[in-house]
């Protein structure tokens, strides 16, 4: 018998899997220049790990004019996002201060992304956290990372303070004037706008009603935007229209949450008369103050319970981001998107939701008590978020025209065509 001799054919040996690589990019101004660094940061990190041997690109994750001593950054939670969903192995970052100032913002993230298996490359450092001495060495280089946060803010306090007791403004970021080394100047166009506010006021409009006008009439504010309840409030409580100004009336509560506080007392507080030219008369302005009082004296709470309903504080506008609030609709009851409500379909082109519509759907999803939020989206959505985080989606049907027709409707039908025969009769 002939032998035969036969090489055993092995599988070929897995590919090495790509690490996936992400960076993380910040500026803490919005200044030209530091737009340009954060631009050019990004455009680093993307050809850095895309010619990397061995790397996968993940993204390059950026913020723009955000203290790191706050986690609530878009791109960071993003980021942060990515990674406890498995698409990130390894991040890389320009420096410590460049992730977090903050040392338990930190030192909580890294713990928590080693956790997840995901490295942290600092750059300036050149620490990798999952090493054996990376989380020691950077409790000690993120403290003077929070001392830094710490000096800068104190210098900047200083500086502010300085300029208080001197009588000067910190800045002139209001309607009407634009601030010119330490001096108010008035902006005659913009001063035109806050004197029509304050003259609609005292002729009887509320809030809501300038703000449609404004908006409808293509007034803006400052800044460029729409304007909102809060903008027009402002306007009508600033002094500083009268030509005077009350320098400190707030401050901040520390470098790290930079939580803005009312003072009371807790710091000086500096008037300074006739520091500028005023655009709104001192007596205008206090019939205005009077008139506010007036009427938030009609609206106090007088002891009555307010009605809450199943819904209250539970759906958004998917479109605007506002509240829905209930109304009756020929005697049925809806929720319709707040701002829709006051401002009409130029502020939000958003559709109310009939609520037997909600309660159905509501029923089909969960009990009531275990949903948390419910956001009404274009194309008559509802997402239904839960207890767990979780979120359903569900679409309903408009009614059809025979159903949408009420006692009232069909009865006013009928009173129309009558009256139109005896007119043709």
């Amino acid at each position: 018998m002939e032998r035969t001799v036969a090489q055993i054919q092995f599988p070929a040996p897995p590919l090495p899997r790509l690490t996936r690589v992400a960076a993380y990019a910040r500026v803490s101004s919005g200044k030209d220049a530091m737009l340009h660094s954060l631009s050019a940061q990004v455009s680093y990190y993307s050809d850095m790990i895309q010619k990397h041997p061995g790397w996968q690109y993940a993204g390059v994750y950026a913020d723009e004019a955000i203290t790191g001593t706050k986690d609530a950054r878009e791109g960071f939670q993003r980021l942060l996002a990515a990674c406890r969903t498995s698409e990130v192995d390894m991040v890389i970052t320009k420096s410590i201060s460049r992730l977090a100032r903050n040392t338990v913002t930190l030192l909580g993230t890294v713990r928590e992304l080693k956790g997840l298996g995901v490295d942290v490359f600092f750059e300036e450092q050149n620490i990798h956290t999952m090493s054996a001495d990376g989380e020691l060495m950077m409790t000690i280089l993120a403290s003077y990372a929070q001392e830094e946060s710490r000096s800068a803010s104190e210098n900047q306090l200083w500086r502010i303070r300085r300029n208080f007791e001197a009588g000067m403004p910190w800045n002139g970021t209001m309607l009407g004037y634009r601030y010119d080394r330490g001096t108010l100047v008035v902006v005659p166009e913009e001063a035109a706008i806050v004197q029509e506010i304050f003259s609609d006021y005292l002729s009887g409009c509320g809030l809501d009603a300038i703000v449609k006008k404004l908006n409808t009439t293509g007034v803006r504010t400052r800044n460029g935007h729409n304007w909102c309840r809060n903008g027009v409030r402002f306007v009508l409580m600033n002094e500083a229209y009268t030509g005077g100004l009350l320098l400190q009336k707030t401050y901040r509560e520390n470098h790290i949450n930079k939580k803005k506080l009312f003072n009371e007392g807790q710091l000086p507080q500096y008037r300074v008369q006739d520091s500028h030219e005023a655009i709104i008369p001192a007596e205008q302005f206090a019939a205005v103050q009077a008139e506010m009082q007036r009427r938030a004296n009609q609206c106090k709470n007088t002891g009555k319970k307010r009605n809450t309903y199943p819904f209250s504080g539970m759906v958004v506008c998917g479109i605007c981001g506002d509240r829905y609030r209930r109304k009756m609709n020929h005697g049925k009851p809806i929720w319709v998107c707040s701002r829709y409500n006051l401002y009409g379909k130029e502020a939000c082109s958003s559709k109310a939701v009939p609520e037997d519509v909600l309660l159905a759907l509501a029923a089909d999803v969960a009990p009531l008590g275990e949903i948390t939020a419910i956001r009404a989206e274009r194309g008559n959505a509802l997402v239904f978020t839960l207890g767990d985080g979780s979120e359903i989606f569900k679409r309903w049907q408009d009614r059809s025209r025979s159903e949408s027709w009420t006692d009232e409707k069909r009865a006013e039908a009928r009173r129309k065509t009558i009256e139109r025969n005896r007119r043709h009769a």
